[in-house]
């Protein structure tokens, strides 16, 4: 077999729900003869046997050894492409050429990394989307100045990968680690906001704290200089809650969200105090990427008429 070029690692967990949307949309990108990497935990819903009708290369991993990390190395391994693009499960490409965009920036040779802009869907919270907002802006950057990325669109060089594993004792943030480290080294890390997906998160509000403690847990193993006191954690939630309702009322989605906004955002500061669980000070820039509020200023929104978006409406209902 020709080896491939480029290779998608996909992490997964009993998400029969999403998975075949992503295969669909991958299958439908102007980037062709990519090899599929489904990596799976232990299923037990149908996310097996939809992924299996698509071409893929299973790997099964059973939950007990499951890291975020360690799924990922398992990924890579079995993997055989120069470049690597990771996607969770409950990602899918809005854009025909998402590949082509998230790949564009490995023509320079100091990139390591590129990571793409994510938005929400229809039943998306409405925090989670001032969340994607400012994690994720409209302008792409090529040379960014600090380690954050995320693994639920990215891409990275393998053969950086083979020299630099992913930590896989980490309960998260595995993504901003690998980053921090191969930045450490000299490499690149590039922002394609073109390289867009939407992330489809459903949780509880008691996921939402899990989600964020865990993540917290894992900012302070790699960055244990940094802390987030109770002053900190209430001073961040009055005001992410104060700046979502103000965009809320902007876009005339207040009254449906008064209640929805200051819960999510006191599960997120939760979360994140009981997993930091530390006194001092946020003073990094990284922390104003993780914790602080979207600003206040308005952006119109930027639509590229020129690139062909993915019809999923076939695939879901086929799937009905």
């Amino acid at each position: 077999m020709n080896r491939p070029t480029v290779s998608i690692v996909i992490r997964c967990y009993n998400e029969e729900n999403h998975i075949g949307r992503l295969l669909t949309g991958i299958l439908d990108q102007t980037l062709k003869g990519v090899e599929v990497v489904v990596v799976d935990s232990g299923s037990t819903d149908a996310t097996v046997s939809i992924a299996s009708k698509y071409p893929i290369n299973l790997v099964s991993i059973r939950p007990d050894q499951f890291s975020f990390g360690y799924s990922l190395n398992q990924g890579c391994a079995a993997a055989r492409g120069e470049f690597v693009v990771i996607a969770s499960a409950h990602v899918y490409p809005v854009f025909q050429d998402w590949l082509e965009q998230l790949l564009r920036p490995f023509s320079h040779d100091t990139v390591a990394l590129t990571y793409g802009g994510q938005i929400g869907n229809e039943f998306t919270r409405y925090s989670e989307h001032q969340v994607f907002a400012k994690w994720f802006p409209t302008q792409s950057t090529p040379n960014q100045p600090h380690p954050f990325c995320n693994n639920a669109n990215a891409a990275i060089r393998r053969a950086l990968w083979q020299e630099v594993a992913y930590d896989e004792t980490l309960t998260g943030l595995e993504d901003l680690d690998w980053a921090h480290r191969i930045m450490a080294l000299g490499h690149a890390i590039a922002y394609v906001a073109e390289a867009k997906v939407v992330h489809v998160h459903e949780e509880t509000p008691r996921e939402i704290y899990n989600r964020y403690r865990r993540e917290a847990l894992a900012l302070n193993r790699i960055y244990p200089q940094e802390h987030l006191t109770l002053t900190d954690a209430v001073t961040l939630t009055a005001r992410n809650i104060a700046g979502d309702l103000y965009h809320a009322l902007c876009d005339r989605q207040f009254l449906r969200n008064l209640v929805d906004i200051p819960l999510f955002r006191f599960m997120q500061f939760l979360g994140s105090y009981r997993g930091f669980n530390q006194s001092g000070p946020v003073t990094s820039e990284l922390k104003r990427t993780f914790y602080y509020p979207r600003s206040l200023g308005r952006s119109s929104s930027v639509t590229d008429h020129s690139r062909r978006r993915i019809d999923y409406s076939p695939a879901e209902r086929s799937s009905e």
